[in-house]
């Protein structure tokens, strides 16, 4: 599904209508295109700082996240490429520590696609390559990149000799372009291991034992998974982490969800298994509580979006679309964080995602289904998640946008709901700009 992106600033939206008209529209995958822009461009990612490369099917926006603020507490500068973006462009690309300026992004957009003729690039790979250039062009201690899509093919992969490669939680999802097998996804994403750099992974299951050490192999490194190079879990309300090096104890994340807690120690994983980028064991114990990530099980402020609801009201937000999101996300909801309630779910999905899959842990949580399309995208309809609703014997109300829905919920007249919105990124990020609550 092709990637959107439009801008307030006129040098960065005359750009993006220049990448609309080369791009072929649609997420394709393959190394050949973007080795061609950036040959053409000097091969700025060659000229990176220490690369730490980051896949998973969920987490591995969130383990970017940890890794910016352990870095960042120890006065390191750095670089992070991450996708997509919630509610401006700017935020996939953040250069030593800033989110990339218009001015700055419009030239290096500019300059990516001068030499672009010809390639048929994508969206993605336009914009990987002008953040390599920015990245390249400034000094930094060190680079987070995020995959975009899978890893093996995916136009991150370019980079040659990362300081260590992480994999986060696995799960089925995209399965048009990876493959309907936790094995074949599986085997994607280990795709970016690389010769001198260790594969740091969360826990698998030994069914893909096999598919990772094949990785591993072909690559010529190791692969250090969790219950084997190293090990971590809450209690206590700390996060206590142990490796080879010895044992970090923390304050559990302020991300929320239990599923923060093996993020977070991927993050230390990667950061103790390598050399180029050292931290200090204070550093790691900041970032717990220094990562931010929005979207992700996000409390949402009362601004102008939730204004008709009662003061007390508690709204979540997260873009979360798959079945292991939804195990995640629903597990947050206990009952005591409920006290006693159910849950109004505001949702709208992209028509590519198994709607079944994202909500059937939330079936017996949910008091009624507010269904909203995902504007600018092809997007499941409100009839999708009546037959849901039916099934649960509950009530569902299609609306056209999220304002409506919202004063939906506040005529019920309930002095205290609790509300999660959710099941698209896309939505996500429109539901912060309305509630004027941008990622910074």
């Amino acid at each position: 599904m092709a990637d959107h992106a439009v801008s307030e600033h006129p040098a960065v939206q005359a750009q993006l209508d220049r990448l609309w008209s080369l791009s072929p529209g649609a997420d394709i995958l393959g190394l050949e295109r973007i080795t061609t822009l950036l040959d053409r461009l000097g091969n700025p990612h060659r000229a990176l700082p220490p690369v730490f490369h980051v896949a998973g099917t969920n987490g591995k926006g969130s383990t970017c996240a940890f890794l910016r603020a352990a870095m960042e507490a120890d006065g390191k500068s750095v670089h992070v490429f991450t996708s997509p973006h919630l509610v401006r462009f700017n935020e996939r690309i953040r250069v030593a520590g800033q989110l990339i300026s218009d001015d700055a992004l419009a030239r290096y957009l500019e300059r990516v696609l001068d030499i672009a003729e010809g390639v048929n690039a994508s969206f993605f790979e336009v914009t990987t390559a002008a953040a390599f250039l920015a990245f390249a062009e400034h000094p930094a201690d060190a680079c987070i990149i995020e995959v975009g899509l899978g890893g093996r093919l995916d136009a991150t992969n370019v980079i040659a000799n990362p300081v260590v490669c992480g994999i986060a939680q696995l799960g089925i999802d995209h399965q048009a372009f990876l493959g309907d097998t936790l094995a074949a996804i599986a085997a994607e994403k280990a795709g970016i291991a690389k010769s001198g750099a260790p594969l740091v992974t969360q826990r698998y299951a030994e069914s893909l034992f096999p598919v990772m050490m094949d990785a591993v192999a072909r690559a010529r490194t190791s692969w250090i998974g969790q219950g084997d190079g190293w090990d971590a879990a809450a209690y206590r309300d700390r996060l206590h982490y142990r490796d080879e090096q010895g044992r970090l104890d923390t304050p559990l994340p302020r991300l929320a969800g239990a599923h923060q807690v093996q993020n977070a120690a991927l993050a230390f994983a990667m950061v103790r298994h390598q050399s180029a980028v050292p931290l200090s064991e204070a550093a790691l114990k900041a970032a717990p509580l220094w990562a931010h990530w929005p979207a992700r099980l996000q409390r949402l402020d009362h601004g102008p979006l939730l204004a008709s609801l009662p003061d007390a009201t508690t709204a979540w937000l997260d873009g979360g679309h798959n079945a292991g999101a939804g195990e995640a996300i629903s597990a947050f909801f206990t009952n005591e964080r409920l006290e006693g309630q159910k849950l109004q779910l505001v949702i709208g999905m992209l028509a590519n995602k198994d709607v079944d899959a994202f909500l059937s842990p939330f079936a017996g949580r949910i008091a009624h289904i507010h269904a909203l399309p995902v504007p600018g995208h092809e997007h499941h309809e409100a009839a999708r998640f009546a037959a849901i609703a039916a099934r649960w014997d509950i009530g569902c109300t299609a609306h056209d946008e999220p304002t409506s829905a919202i004063r939906a919920i506040a005529a019920l007249g309930e002095p205290a709901p609790k509300l999660l919105i959710g099941g698209s990124l896309y939505l996500a990020g429109e539901i912060l700009r309305l509630n004027d609550q941008l990622p910074d």
